[in-house]
């Protein structure tokens, strides 16, 4: 599969399903990257109105091009990311650090990492889900440690909700305004592609380097 092939198959699920593909993909990208940024670029273009054969419309009632649609697409993707943050957050809540001190080892996280985490959390829960929810990749990141470290429910919430509003805000405002020069605007991101299909490999090969690196200890005790 090429590697343009991933935005492209963004686009184009976004394209066929409008609104709920960015309430999906939103929500997805809450505890797991999923191209947010293309996402909402994307849908942002589409509520242009210059996207021939796409539309903004939830349950048979069209969004008018401009304005109404960029809104629409907007609250889909800032209330389909507030739940997906909700989710991951009763996961950490649920899991707990006991969860994590288990499994952190396939997170490259020890127990003084998991410490400093912990610490700085608490010092500055305010700060790391907002600023957190600002930053690219970093933000599908945020949810189940957030649940994990008891960051309380509300104030949790609130922040998401700023946060992830501000992003959809500004990308799908830069999409907008792309509106017809989406094509060439499109080419300008195709860096995402390949930065995810690094980081999937090296996270493949680091897991079976890891596996084999504990089978030989196995073998050898």
């Amino acid at each position: 599969m090429p590697v343009a092939s991933i935005t492209s198959s963004l686009t184009q699920f976004v394209g066929d399903y409008g609104i709920y593909a960015v309430f999906v993909l939103m929500m997805i990208d809450a505890v797991f990257p999923a191209g947010s940024e293309i996402v909402m670029l994307y849908g942002g273009a589409i509520a242009s109105g210059a996207i021939a054969g796409s539309s903004v419309t939830l349950f048979g009632y069209q969004f008018p091009a401009g304005l109404p649609a960029y809104l629409a697409i907007v609250i889909a993707g800032s209330v389909g990311y507030l739940i997906g943050a909700v989710i991951g957050w009763r996961i950490g809540v649920r899991g707990g650090r006991p969860y994590l001190e288990r499994h952190g080892r396939l997170l490259h996280l020890d127990e003084a990492k998991l410490n400093r985490a912990e610490a700085w959390f608490q010092r500055w829960e305010d700060w790391a889900v907002l600023v957190g929810r600002l930053t690219p990749i970093v933000r599908s990141f945020i949810s189940i440690p957030a649940g994990i470290f008891e960051v309380p429910l509300r104030r949790y919430t609130v922040l998401t909700l700023i946060g992830s509003t501000v992003w959809c805000l500004v990308f799908a405002g830069i999409g907008w305004a792309a509106g017809a020069s989406w094509e060439s605007f499109h080419h300008a991101f195709r860096f995402a592609d390949v930065a995810v299909v690094a980081v999937v490999v090296a996270a493949v090969a680091w897991l079976l380097w890891h596996l084999l690196r504990g089978r030989r200890a196995a073998e050898s005790a």
